[in-house]
């Protein structure tokens, strides 16, 4: 170990945009739960090229006791050389994570498209259903501000195909973070939303999910994530049936009763 100048990354003022990844050629950051985090110190160069590169000012060169730069290290983790054990669980570490709100005064453009081999159909001049990206429930970052004080929906990825009106009377600019129960790990998943519940104090959480027994655990997960954060938060059900209906929405006292 030795003193020498690093980077060092402000978590507060990180949006998880994912610029500072690229602009790496170390490889020495990564998107890690929606944040970008320095891997290691031997990646580290201290040079700072992604200093420029952030747009939330949120890294800085300091100096700190930190291994030194191995500079052979960098081909080989590239080539997948390092053992796993220094590798951080990085959900998706690409530029694509980039946090983004839409508004919700642009028009989209109107004009014809095409869908596969499905005839080209015409686009309403009329505001985006969805308000932000990401919202894949393991990409978004816990303190987005889209889900601070926000009524978030917590939806099942196969609602959005088999529900015909979900972006016409369920999505509509709302905050939403999406999952599947049954593919993806639970116990990630409650962290996750306990995580939000106590870094964004939402005002409540709906869960949409589909009918089969499957998804319903989508609900148990959101009820043992608030258990977990010591917290309060009005929670609401939706159920799609698997034709695309929706069957009906049960208040945060009727769930509470059932938890019980």
């Amino acid at each position: 170990m030795t003193t020498r100048r690093i980077v060092e990354i402000d978590q507060e003022k990180c949006d998880g945009c994912g610029q500072c990844v690229t602009a790496c050629a170390e490889g020495a950051i990564q998107i890690v739960e929606g944040k970008a985090r320095l891997v290691s110190d031997v990646y580290c160069d201290g040079l700072g090229a992604c200093l420029g590169q952030c747009p939330q000012d949120a890294i800085k060169i300091i100096e700190r006791e930190a291994e030194a730069f191995d500079e052979s290290a960098v081909p080989k983790r590239s080539q997948g050389d390092v053992p796993h054990s220094q590798h951080h669980p990085v959900p998706c570490g690409c530029p694509g994570t980039m946090a983004m709100e839409f508004s919700r005064h642009a028009p989209v453009q109107s004009g014809l498209v095409a869908l596969g081999n499905a005839p080209a159909e015409t686009l309403a001049d009329e505001d985006p259903p969805l308000s932000h990206w990401p919202i894949q429930l393991h990409l978004i970052s816990a303190a987005a501000p889209v889900l601070r004080g926000a009524d978030v929906f917590l939806v099942a990825d196969c609602v959005p195909f088999a529900c015909r009106e979900f972006h016409s009377r369920i999505l509509r600019g709302r905050p939403v973070v999406i999952g599947c129960p049954k593919l993806d790990d639970g116990r990630a998943y409650v962290q996750k939303l306990a995580d939000i519940v106590r870094q964004s104090a939402p005002r409540s959480l709906t869960v949409v999910h589909m009918e089969v027994p499957c998804c319903t655990q989508l609900l148990r997960i959101a009820a043992e994530a608030i258990n977990l954060s010591g917290t309060t938060l009005p929670l609401t059900e939706i159920t799609i049936s698997r034709r695309g209906e929706i069957l009906g929405t049960q208040s945060p006292k009727s769930l509470a009763a059932r938890s019980r």
